[in-house]
């Protein structure tokens, strides 16, 4: 066996030390391009990163705007309901409110009431306290007033004056004229009433 071929067993082509140095700049340039790569890659992402959270935000800012729009719809939307419901039942109250007045009318007039068959009295009376439960079911109810009472502007609508010398009647109800109603505690109709005036 040669020499030569003792140090080259597998007659692999020798390399020398001039082209190992030349392998080693080629790597180490090509690490340095990479790295800088690297970089441009992180910043890229970083900024992709930035960008997505802003975004993020801001569909996350609209979503809560538009669900506090939309609370804010559902709000008055029920309020809305609510007013038809109480403008609607207020019509009804009133349509009805002279219907009372009749009953009241008939009521009044004791002498011919009393002349009315009983029985038929008694059923009329009935269908009158059926009446009034099926509007105090609604919230309509008769404000309540009686002579003597303090004149009350939120109450009650005076009709007319009455001169009266006693002091202690000033402002006071003489006579109900016509049963005022309240609506769930709003009126609905005043009572209207005659009124003592003192003159001194």
């Amino acid at each position: 066996m040669h020499e030569d071929e003792i140090k080259n067993p597998a007659n692999e082509p020798e390399v020398s030390n001039d082209s190992v140095a030349d392998d080693v700049e080629i790597e180490e340039f090509e690490f340095n391009d990479g790295e800088e790569d690297l970089r441009a890659t992180l910043k890229k992402l970083r900024k992709d990163l930035k960008d997505v959270k802003t975004e993020k935000q801001e569909y996350l800012t609209n979503w809560q705007r538009e669900r506090a729009d939309f609370v804010n719809y559902k709000k008055d939307e029920e309020a809305r309901r609510k007013d038809y419901i109480r403008i609607a039942n207020e019509r009804m109250g009133m349509e009805f409110l002279p219907i009372l007045d009749s009953y009241d009318m008939a009521f009044a007039n004791k002498d011919a009431w009393e002349k009315v068959d009983k029985n038929w009295r008694t059923g009329v009376e009935y269908i009158h306290q059926q009446l009034l439960k099926a509007l105090a079911d609604h919230g309509i109810t008769e404000i309540e007033i009686k002579e003597g009472d303090t004149f009350n502007p939120e109450l009650h609508q005076p009709m007319s004056m009455t001169s009266t010398d006693d002091a202690t009647k000033d402002h006071t109800i003489e006579r109900v004229v016509q049963k005022g109603y309240t609506m769930s505690g709003k009126v609905l109709r005043p009572a209207r009433v005659t009124v003592y005036e003192h003159k001194s």
